[in-house]
């Protein structure tokens, strides 16, 4: 339990669940919903069980229900509420608040509570279009705000990687189409995000394309081989962080040089990287998705 962060600032509370430090100001004096600690300095200091009650309040209000009615409720009333609303609601964001919480106290066991409860009326891509993905880009925000650490992230991940490697491996023994393109997903040199990576591999696969996953960090120039092995090739890499922003255009360009001579190859590209990219110039072999969805309606 050493482990589990039981602490937050007011600004921690303000990019954990979204509602302006201001609001929960207010929220505190007009209507007593939460009382933090205070240091000798009158900075003030909120516990797990504030943190909890304060997700459970923005979802309720998400859901219509004004503050003043949520402040008439007694303690215990506001959970059941939640539950209540969940049941019939947009699940969706009850679930990424459990998976939040699931992450502060590294809880394996609401992790996976929370996932199967989804499982029950949602595909496994449902769940990560409607649930990982946005938690994910919620999480890289908390991190480079210092609300949680780098173990928290990678917590995060390695579950989610879990789910998305337990159903790719479902589909490993189905045969590709009998003509069929192959698929080769990669990371460029130094790159180590590859969740999206993974997902898009599952995606190829469970839409029957031979594909062949190399992972992060691989050198440009030991894709050549392929070339040897393979009549049509589509690579697909993502740029979170690398290349650096002012390498990208000397990556693709020399990228379009080295594996794409083929008439049957191409590059599918996604990624933070590309967000300001001029595709004014791009070659013709060469294609930018500004997510996921968008590059799999393509193929």
């Amino acid at each position: 339990m050493n482990n589990i962060k039981v602490n937050f600032s007011i600004k921690d509370l303000e990019n954990l669940t979204g509602i302006k430090a201001h609001t929960i100001r207010i929220w505190e004096k007009r209507y007593n919903l939460l009382s933090p600690n205070r240091s000798d300095t009158n900075i003030r200091n909120y516990n797990l069980t504030s943190f909890q009650k304060l997700l459970n309040i923005s979802y309720l209000n998400n859901n219509g229900i004004k503050i003043s009615k949520i402040a008439d409720l007694k303690e215990e009333e506001i959970p059941i509420k939640v539950r209540e609303i969940a049941s019939r609601a947009k699940v969706e964001d009850h679930a990424i608040n459990a998976l939040k919480m699931a992450m502060i106290n590294f809880d394996q066991v609401l992790f996976y509570s929370t996932y199967n409860n989804l499982l029950e009326n949602k595909t496994f891509s449902e769940i990560f279009y409607s649930v990982f993905l946005p938690l994910l880009n919620e999480i890289g925000l908390l991190w480079q705000t210092n609300t949680i650490t780098p173990a928290h992230e990678h917590f995060l991940s390695v579950h989610i990687k879990q789910k998305i490697l337990l159903n790719t491996e479902r589909l490993q023994l189905l045969e590709p189409k009998p003509v069929s393109k192959t698929f080769v997903l990669f990371l460029p040199d130094n790159e180590i995000h590859d969740i999206g990576l993974l997902f898009i591999n599952y995606q190829l696969r469970s839409k029957g394309y031979h594909t062949i996953f190399l992972g992060e960090s691989v050198p440009m120039e030991s894709l050549t081989d392929l070339l040897e092995f393979f009549e049509e090739i589509t690579f697909v890499s993502y740029f979170t962080v690398y290349p650096e922003e002012e390498n990208v255009t000397d990556y693709i360009k020399k990228f379009h040089e080295l594996l794409l001579k083929k008439d049957n190859t191409k590059l599918m590209l996604l990624g933070k990287r590309l967000s300001t990219f001029d595709e004014s110039n791009l070659p013709e072999k060469i294609s930018i998705f500004n997510s996921i969805e968008n590059l799999v309606e393509q193929l």
